[in-house]
């Protein structure tokens, strides 16, 4: 049944595509960016995949100021102060995130610190706490799954509390997303199949749950059409840019879909379970989306 009265919202723009990380300097100069960050972790810097973005902005004129590429798995709040400390003293003006849900979760609320001022970022914590447009930001996923591009939420860690903070506003939201499949080459199966999981997941949840709308439901269904008919592809051919490519597309779409819809019963339970036993995220959505 559809709900009579709905409401969708998704204001991110998505660069996709071959040649998507090339237009990332007018993405920056659209918006007067000159001396942007990019925000990554060292995994992603060692598999090379910062030399595309950094030549694009140097055919182009534009310096990238400073790179920071030691975010953490599960980033934290010391993190994002050091990060915003380094954008202030580099004299930044913008934060391109390239890598999976940490740095982009990282890229969100070091922007909410730069953008606000002052060094606790915990007390920005909630939901509509922002009230203002926050520094031009951009995102360059490197996994297909998490849909962190174009959702407005972030986690960050209270590493001395122990506790995890949720992040909620529009103001989160990129301006751009680049969805280009030379990022997600190199990954390996296992993480390819976990990713794509949790898409999968993300767009299963979004069509079945309460809050369904007709524009969620499509957006859902794409995601699910391209997850069923690309995954085994790539894992048998990784170097598949076609695949991959559609793979990636998948999860923006599911991003897209759950953010309006929001998800359910398997993210619930697979979220304790990850968090009790240490297990990747996109294999506890695969351990629960057939049962559930």
């Amino acid at each position: 049944m559809t709900n009579k009265y709905y409401e969708f919202f998704c204001p991110v723009k998505v660069i996709a595509g071959k040649a998507a990380l090339e237009h990332i300097p007018y993405e920056l100069t659209g918006l007067a960016a000159k001396r942007p960050m990019i925000v990554t972790d060292k995994g992603v810097r060692a598999a090379g995949l910062l030399e595309p973005v950094i030549a694009a902005c140097e055919e182009s004129g534009l310096e990238i100021v400073s790179i920071y590429d030691d975010v953490p798995p599960d980033s934290s709040t010391s993190v994002v102060k050091d990060i915003a400390s380094v954008y202030r003293k580099e004299k930044c003006d913008s934060i391109i995130a390239v890598g999976g849900g940490s740095a982009i979760d990282t890229g969100k609320a070091v922007n909410i610190l730069v953008s606000e001022g002052g060094d606790n970022i915990a007390k920005y914590s909630g939901a509509g706490v922002l009230k203002h447009p926050l520094k031009p930001f951009f995102v360059v996923p490197t996994t297909a799954g998490t849909g962190s591009e174009v959702t407005s939420v972030a986690v960050i860690t209270d590493e001395k509390k122990g506790v995890k903070l949720p992040f909620t506003s529009s103001f989160l939201l990129p301006n751009a997303a680049i969805i280009d499949p030379r990022m997600t080459l190199t990954l390996p199966p296992h993480i390819t199949a976990a990713t794509a999981m949790d898409a999968l997941t993300h767009a299963t949840e979004a069509f079945t749950c309460m809050a369904k709308n007709p524009l969620s439901d499509a957006y859902a269904t794409a995601a699910i059409k391209k997850v069923s008919q690309s995954l085994l592809a790539v894992m048998d051919n990784p170097k598949d840019s076609d695949g991959r490519l559609e793979l990636a597309q998948a999860s923006t779409m599911a991003g897209i879909a759950f953010s309006n819809s929001m998800v359910g019963l398997v993210h619930s339970l697979g979220h304790a379970t990850g968090a009790i036993c240490h297990l990747p995220h996109g294999l506890c959505m695969s351990l629960y989306l057939p049962y559930v």
